[in-house]
């Protein structure tokens, strides 16, 4: 199994004029970010918008990756859902572009208890012979998925990592403290990188590495290195932009900057809508700030 270490970037998926998604330029992209360097790649997830994308483009992303990527770096395909079923299902019609693991998000909207957050994790995990990463991001799922939880969960043979976006460091430093050897804890936040990895977090599935690739990557690398003080400078360095990519939903302001550098149309789906004049205006300007445009 491949490690899934360092800087992941939570791939954007770019769509046209017609609303129909963008193929070759999401093959540009791919090709962008592991000239980047980054250590592995995330599609069809929050960032992707894949609550809105079909089965059939959902496929279709995945097979443009694995063509384009061509082994070079692992790959952790999205494939969550409120609906353990769906997941399963899901899961097995994406096992056969073999992603290196699966990124599962905590069931949202159903708000189910810890022990129904266990028993969709188990039988998910139970499902397949692909490696899981959970995800617990409660402010989008509107669950909060505990230390307890994720610790119990952790001993599960074919779960392997959680990404952490609850902002609860007390509960991140918790389960990294007693995590099992061989669980990693991932940050799902840029903002929280640094901390996160100075006590113990093996790296990050990044929005801001859509637009500063090859320093997400220096700064995991830093930190990977025990080299605190330099990837002190470079954290606080990078922070106004890390803020910046979540001033509206993401990924909003992602694709703002994106298609301010010429990468991208900046074209979401409904009910995401493009980002106002004051999001593009400061996107802009951190863009300046750090030598993309």
């Amino acid at each position: 199994m491949k490690e899934i270490r360092g800087c992941g970037t939570a791939l954007i998926t770019p769509f046209l004029g017609n609303d129909e998604v963008d193929f070759s330029t999401f093959s540009k992209l791919v090709e962008r970010q592991i000239d980047a360097g980054v250590n592995f790649l995330v599609p069809l997830g929050t960032t992707g918008e894949a609550p809105c994308l079909d089965d059939y483009e959902k496929e279709r992303l995945l097979d443009t990756l694995t063509e384009q990527n061509n082994g070079r770096v692992p790959v952790v395909a999205g494939a969550g859902s409120n609906f353990t079923k769906h997941v399963i299902s899901g899961m097995a019609k994406l096992s056969k572009y073999k992603p290196d693991a699966f990124l599962i998000v905590v069931p949202y909207y159903n708000k189910p208890t810890q022990e129904g957050i266990f028993q969709h994790f188990k039988a998910v995990s139970e499902s397949a012979s692909i490696p899981v990463i959970m995800y617990n991001i409660p402010g989008r799922t509107g669950v909060n998925m505990t230390a307890e939880t994720t610790l119990r969960l952790a001993e599960l043979k074919n779960i392997i990592a959680v990404k952490e976006s609850s902002g609860n460091f007390s509960q991140i430093s918790e389960i990294i403290r007693l995590a099992p050897e061989g669980f990693a804890v991932l940050s799902g936040n840029d903002d929280e990188t640094f901390p996160m990895m100075c006590t113990g977090a093996k790296g990050v599935i990044s929005v801001a590495a859509n637009i500063i690739p090859s320093l997400v990557v220096e700064l995991t690398g830093l930190l990977t290195a025990g080299k605190t003080a330099e990837a002190a400078l470079l954290h606080h360095r990078l922070m106004p932009l890390f803020k910046g990519c979540f001033i509206e939903c993401s990924p909003i302001p992602v694709k703002s900057a994106l298609s301010l550098m010429g990468l991208i149309e900046n074209r979401l789906r409904l009910p995401l809508t493009p980002s106002v004049m004051q999001t593009d205006q400061l996107i802009e300007r951190l863009l300046k700030e750090n030598g993309c445009l």
